[in-house]
C-alpha cells in the first residue's frame, strides 16, 4: 500500500469571503489582520492548520510581528511549519519595510520635536534584542548630520565613555546631539542607569559647548519617552 500523500492546506482552501489576498486586491493591504499579511507570505499552512491559523499561531508564539522581527532567522526556522524558504521571505518583507520606512524618513533631516528623532529610529531599533546607544549629531538647524551607533549590550554610566561620545560631535562641530537607545523589554521608562548616564552627559556637553537637546528611550509599538520632557537628568 502507497504511503499516504502529506496534505498541504492552501490558501485557497479557505472560504473565499476570507481568503487574504482575495480581501488585499479588493479592499487594500490595510484592511488584513497581521496574521492575514503573514498567510500571504506563507501561502501554505500544514496539516490540520490553514495559512491564516499558522499565521496566529506565529504571531502568539513571538508576541506579535516586533517578535517575529526580533527573532533571529534560525529562531524563526525552527518553528512548527516554517523552515528555511519561509522564513526568508518573511524576514525579506520585514526588511523591505524596514527600508521603505528609513528612506521616507530620510527627507526629514531637521529634528523639531522628540517625535521625529524617535521616528528616525524606531523601526529598526525595535528589533534589537540588546540595548543600542544612538547619537544624532545635529547642526545648528537642527538637521541630523550623522547617526554614531556607538554602543551595544547593558548601559550604563560606568561602561559608557563620555569622551568617545563626544569625539565625532567634536570632529563634526556639532551644535548639539540627541542621545536615543532602545529597551528590548518594550518598556521604554528610563532606568536610574539611563538618568545617571543623561546627567553625566549634560554635564560634559556643557563644557564642550554641544548641547544635549534629548534622550529618547525607544520601546514596542511606537512607544517612546523623552527624558528632556520628563526633566530626567536635564
Amino acid at each position: 500500500m502507497a504511503p499516504e500523500k502529506k496534505q498541504l492546506y492552501r490558501i485557497m482552501d479557505i472560504a473565499e469571503e476570507e481568503r487574504p489576498r482575495e480581501r488585499l486586491a479588493l479592499l487594500g493591504a490595510q484592511t488584513l489582520r497581521d496574521e492575514e499579511l503573514l498567510a500571504i507570505l506563507l501561502r501554505t499552512g500544514i496539516q490540520g492548520e490553514n495559512a491564516v491559523k499558522m499565521g496566529r499561531r506565529l504571531l502568539e508564539a513571538f508576541g506579535g510581528i516586533n517578535g517575529i522581527h526580533q527573532a533571529s532567522f534560525d529562531e524563526f526556522c525552527d518553528a512548527k511549519g516554517i523552515g528555511p524558504a519561509k522564513a526568508s521571505q518573511i524576514k525579506a518583507a520585514i526588511e523591505l519595510g524596514r527600508r521603505l520606512h528609513q528612506r521616507s524618513l530620510d527627507d526629514r533631516v531637521v529634528i523639531s520635536l522628540p517625535e521625529d528623532a524617535a521616528n528616525l529610529v524606531q523601526y529598526e531599533m525595535m528589533g534589537f534584542t540588546q540595548e543600542h546607544l544612538w547619537i544624532l549629531i545635529l547642526n545648528t538647524k537642527n538637521q541630523v548630520m550623522n547617526i554614531d551607533k556607538l554602543y551595544k549590550g547593558t548601559l550604563n554610566s560606568s561602561n559608557v565613555r563620555i569622551a568617545e561620545l563626544f569625539r565625532n560631535p567634536i570632529l563634526k562641530h556639532a551644535a548639539s546631539i540627541i542621545l536615543i537607545h532602545n529597551h528590548p523589554s518594550g518598556d521604554p521608562m528610563p532606568s536610574g542607569e539611563d538618568i545617571r548616564l543623561t546627567r553625566s552627559v549634560v554635564e560634559a556637553g556643557k563644557l564642550l559647548d554641544i548641547e544635549v537637546l534629548d534622550h529618547i528611550v525607544i520601546g514596542f509599538s511606537g512607544r517612546f519617552v523623552s527624558m528632556k520632557k520628563k526633566r530626567l537628568g536635564f
